[in-house]
């Protein structure tokens, strides 16, 4: 569809002098491709500076027992290591890398992620399906303005097909279905030839999965149907001879095309990329199956998908519209956290933590953990936080990739008894040291505020010298709390042969 506006949140663009023009970038570690786009703007309007994409078929180099190919991870370092060259000199801030469904589903994926940091510069994050359909939503929200009303957007990659029906910015069903262009084609044509068997049992395959969710998009409803990714341009391009809507009709003829020649030997497939010719009867399959199972009559294709979302989302966060926030919150909310108590101690761990170190990152991680400490309240006091540890780490959290859900799982699940050293370690090695201080500092805070008195303001402060945390409390403080002076003993105890060297001082 034509752009009205380049528009970081989804809506018209405005203007707001209060937040400063930065350069910030997007790498989408697609299943089928790569992408790069390097944007100059805030979060209310950007200019494009860049796009790179690259073939990469990562998920064709998915073995059945879940490990990437010798050759597919070569591509794709390769890759990462040409966009990491147009990267170089930008803040790390600025920079976000997605992996989505190839790397959800790889055994190897932590092993190829830390050669991809090598390669690319950056860190890379896996999202969840549910995240990569929400950011997709939020790219192609960029299209429209709020005189479209409901919208449903599709996105059909190598490995998923994301859908969203929602008004505005705002989603309202989101899905992710394990069928995508690769995985198709793999399944149903692996070698290049259709039958029209095949191709039924191909568009059956893609019904069968939309089944359970269609009831729900059908009854929502939608004034504009949206198609995004290389897969649903590719089609609109050879169904039309040019980029525009695709229809029931045209897309009925493609697939009759297919059948009838029994692959892609008409002159109207001749516009196709190399690249994309494997993949694209498993990919017409699958837009097929959406129009059957929704009952959509014509779909527009919008310029915008995942890697403008993620553009987006992080440009929100640079001017502290972090959505993140509001998936904290809107956990909190469902779970039934204590949120006055949660806000307590989450005010005196930020202090501990600003205390040993004041940077932005690790304070927002403190701040989200300790809101949810009590998550696993919801399902039982005793153990709770094992209870919690689950939630985090199977929730859908809006915002937040899945590295981030286990470092705040991880938190959560050691703020009180037992420390396990071991779910430490099974971190990204660039969170572990926020994870150990971030622990810590929970541990305290929930003792030190364990009467739930909104009245109690400990007088504590955290010093970290030489490997050793020390907590500095006034000794008269802990003279008149006798039973938090035991607890704080006890959180000492419980903490030796930990990797935290901790002691409390009372101080006069």
């Amino acid at each position: 569809m034509a752009q009205q506006l380049l528009n970081a949140s989804g809506e018209k663009a405005g203007s707001d002098d209060q937040y400063a023009v930065k350069t910030v970038a997007a790498v989408d570690l697609g299943s089928n491709s790569f992408h790069m786009i390097v944007v100059e703007g805030d979060s209310t309007a950007y200019r494009v500076l860049d796009r790179v994409k690259e073939s990469v078929r990562l998920a064709g180099g998915l073995k059945r027992s879940g490990r990437i190919t010798d050759e597919a991870r070569e591509r794709a370092l390769a890759c990462l290591t040409r966009f990491g060259e147009r990267l170089v000199g930008l803040d790390p801030e600025h920079v976000r890398a997605v992996g989505t469904n190839t790397l959800r589903q790889a055994r190897d994926a932590e092993n190829f992620l830390l050669a991809g940091r090598e390669a690319l510069g950056f860190p890379i994050e896996v999202i969840s399906g549910e995240e990569e359909a929400r950011l997709i939503y939020r790219g192609v929200a960029q299209d429209l303005d709020a005189s479209f009303g409901k919208r449903l957007v599709v996105d059909i990659g190598g490995g998923s097909t994301e859908l969203i029906a929602g008004q505005g910015a705002s989603p309202a069903l989101i899905d992710s279905l394990p069928v995508g262009a690769v995985t198709q084609s793999e399944q149903f044509f692996a070698n290049g030839k259709i039958k029209r068997s095949r191709w039924r049992d191909a568009v059956l395959d893609t019904c069968i999965h939309l089944e359970p969710v269609m009831r729900r998009y059908r009854e929502h409803g939608w004034s504009v149907a949206l198609g995004s990714s290389g897969t649903i341009k590719s089609i609109s391009r050879v169904a039309n001879g040019t980029d525009g809507a695709i229809t029931a009709q045209s897309l009925a003829a493609l697939g009759e095309r297919l059948c009838r020649d029994g692959g892609l030997k008409s002159k109207v497939f001749k516009s196709l990329d190399a690249d994309r010719r494997p993949i694209f009867p498993g990919g017409l399959a699958v837009l097929t199956g959406v129009f059957e199972s929704l009952d959509i009559d014509v779909m527009s294709v919008s310029d915008r998908a995942l890697r403008e979302g993620v553009i987006g989302d992080l440009l929100g966060r640079l001017d502290e519209r972090d959505g993140r926030e509001a998936g904290v919150m809107q956990a909190a909310r469902t779970y039934g956290v204590d949120s006055a108590h949660a806000e307590r101690v989450a005010a005196t761990t930020c202090a501990l933590v600003a205390d040993v170190d004041t940077g932005r990152v690790v304070h927002q991680r403190a701040q989200w953990a300790a809101r949810l400490h009590e998550i696993g309240m919801a399902i039982a006091s005793k153990g709770y936080q094992k209870h919690g540890e689950y939630i985090l780490r199977n929730a859908d959290l809006p915002g937040f990739s899945r590295q981030e859900q286990a470092f705040l799982a991880t938190v959560v699940r050691l703020h009180r008894s037992k420390f396990h050293s071991d779910l430490i370690k099974a971190l990204p090695e660039s969170m572990q040291n926020h994870a150990l201080l971030i622990t810590l500092a929970l541990r305290l805070a929930a003792v030190l505020h364990r009467s739930r008195d909104a009245d109690v303001s400990p007088p504590v402060w955290l010093a970290y010298e030489n490997g050793r945390y020390r907590l500095h409390c006034k000794s008269d403080w802990l003279d008149a709390h006798p039973l938090t002076r035991a607890d704080l003993d006890r959180a000492r105890k419980r903490l030796d042969k930990t990797p935290i060297d901790f002691d409390v001082i009372a101080d006069e």
